[in-house]
């Protein structure tokens, strides 16, 4: 069996993958990891766990030979329960998740959760790992103070620059309500005087000709190219963009997959910017960022082929 952790909402993508699954013979499980709460009944003793979930299907460790960590949204917090008692619910319940998938550690996951812990959110990590992998990157500055973020504007951004919100991440396939990048000038410097109250990560500009959503699935590639040269970011725009296939250059490819073995990764979302100047340039990777709209819009396989890597694993593994 394998156990998909998920949220309560999601569709499509995990629909396509347990479609796959299905046509194998192969079981599954969803445990959708908002309600990883008391809405299920949960044991975990050192070595094994049994849990009930919401729908009343019971499922125990022994039998998951495979995980897909697909999505972790936070716990849901039910209406009735006294504020007082949130920020210890929402601690124990997040414990008791943790020991779940400890548990299960020692067979094959996508990605593992330490791993996947480590880079999801480190952007300077990600940056260090990018640039010892012969990608290019931006110069960047993760700051809240207000004069060292003035200077590097005026040394690095030629009076235009990028700040970004640290770890706020949209939640759909076509990226609504995603508020988290804005464009700095010059004139507008004096609007980050908050800065204290809200780190933030700042980058030039990179004049670009497009933007790039590479799915890396474990050495292999799906790249889609949208037609955004002039936004920031196409997802916080209403726009008639569209998404076409794209072939990365070889080298890039090569640095990507030394990146991501390095990193421990088997599959994650990378945004690159294809500059003005020819360049490549690396800006992140998200384990479980959104490629739906590749599939849908592209015809990749990417569900059946992170379906492929778990059961090629399951094999070795077992």
């Amino acid at each position: 069996m394998i156990l998909c952790i998920t949220h309560s909402q999601d569709f499509y993508n995990i629909d396509l993958f347990f479609e796959y699954l299905s046509s194998k013979n192969i079981p599954y499980f969803r445990l959708n990891s908002d309600r990883l709460n008391h809405l299920q009944k949960i044991n975990i003793n050192e070595n094994s766990f049994e849990l009930t979930d919401e729908f009343g299907h019971t499922l125990h460790s022994d039998q998951i030979k495979a995980v897909w960590h697909r999505k972790a949204w936070k716990i849901g917090i039910p209406e009735e329960l006294d504020e007082d008692y949130e920020k210890i619910y929402l601690q124990e319940y997040a414990s008791i998740r943790y020991n779940l998938i400890t548990i299960l550690e020692n067979i094959p996951w996508i990605n593992p959760y330490e791993k996947e812990k480590k880079t999801d959110g480190n952007k300077m990590y990600q940056l260090k790992m990018a640039q010892k992998n012969n990608l290019i990157t931006p110069k960047t500055l993760f700051s809240n103070d207000e004069e060292t973020i003035i200077s590097f504007f005026h040394q690095y951004c030629n009076g235009k620059a990028i700040a970004k919100l640290h770890n706020v991440v949209a939640k759909t396939m076509s990226g609504e309500n995603q508020v988290s990048t804005m464009v700095i000038e010059k004139d507008t410097l004096e609007y980050i005087s908050d800065i204290a109250y809200c780190p933030m990560i700042f980058q030039p500009y990179i004049d670009k000709e497009y933007e790039l959503r590479i799915v890396y699935v474990d050495g292999e590639f799906f790249t889609g190219k949208i037609n955004n040269s002039e936004h920031v970011d196409w997802r916080v725009v209403h726009h008639d963009y569209f998404w076409s296939a794209y072939e990365l250059p070889e080298d890039v490819k090569v640095n990507l997959t030394s990146m991501m073995k390095e990193m421990g990764l088997y599959v994650g979302a990378i945004d690159v910017i294809k500059g003005r100047d020819g360049r490549y340039y690396f800006l992140e990777v998200n384990p479980q960022g959104e490629w739906g709209m590749l599939q849908k819009e592209l015809g990749f396989p990417i569900a059946q082929r992170i379906a492929d890597n778990l059961i090629k694993r399951i094999s070795f593994h077992g």
